[in-house]
């Protein structure tokens, strides 16, 4: 595949990526949000393999295989699992309305866009014109993080928050190192289980999972 088309592709996978955290930031569903988030780490398995191929670092090719195993599979179904456990069947409610959290979006691209454009000059490789994005998908990942009341669209914010990082440290410098990335992966998929511990305590302590009851606790 000639070069041209090879960064014209892995610029739209960029785009895609960056599509898809919007779609989650004004997604309502919890299911649905789940979904997006197992969506968005198959393109960025793909967008890992296709820079891996381009760029003839191997190691990315482990990284790519991580990914779709860790992101696309094995996190989505523990997270279905949980909600089918705690029989969750409830919209994600946002602290500020939808169309106000994508105007306060566009801002955080246009932010990251700029804040980029300087560390672009100073990166390597082929892929460093695609910090911007990645940037911009960390950012609306913790604007997701801010803007949500239950536990459960948070840990998916935090998770898709990840991503970000990752395809950052791939659009930057083509990836971290293998070691890094499975101790990464690791502490990624305990967490997972830790945050899914924490979702029973709260529903058997206030039988909800809305975050906002927590407060309750500073009056005691």
């Amino acid at each position: 595949m000639p070069m041209s088309y090879t960064l014209q592709f892995i610029n739209l996978l960029a785009a895609l990526l960056l599509l898809i955290v919007f779609a989650m930031l004004s997604q309502r569903r919890i299911l649905s949000l789940i979904n997006l988030f197992a969506w968005q780490g198959f393109v960025l398995a793909l967008s890992t393999f296709v820079v891996a191929y381009t760029t003839a670092q191997h190691h990315l090719y482990y990284s790519a295989a991580l990914t779709l195993l860790l992101k696309v599979l094995v996190l989505p179904w523990l997270l279905h699992r949980l909600i089918r456990k705690l029989n969750v069947k409830w919209d994600v409610e946002t602290l500020i309305n939808i169309p106000t959290t994508m105007l306060v979006g566009i801002a955080l691209v246009i932010f990251a866009f700029n804040l980029a454009d300087p560390i672009t000059q100073l990166a390597q490789g082929i892929t460093r014109g695609l910090i911007g994005i990645a940037l911009a998908s960390v950012l609306l990942s913790l604007l997701m993080m801010l803007t949500r009341r239950k536990a459960i669209s948070q840990v998916v914010a935090f998770l898709s928050l990840e991503n970000g990082l990752f395809f950052a440290a791939t659009s930057a410098t083509q990836g971290m190192p293998l070691v890094v990335e499975l101790g990464i992966a690791l502490d990624v998929l305990v967490a997972t289980f830790i945050f899914g511990i924490f979702f029973f305590q709260i529903r058997e302590t206030f039988d909800s999972l809305d975050l906002t009851h927590m407060e309750k606790l500073k009056d005691d």
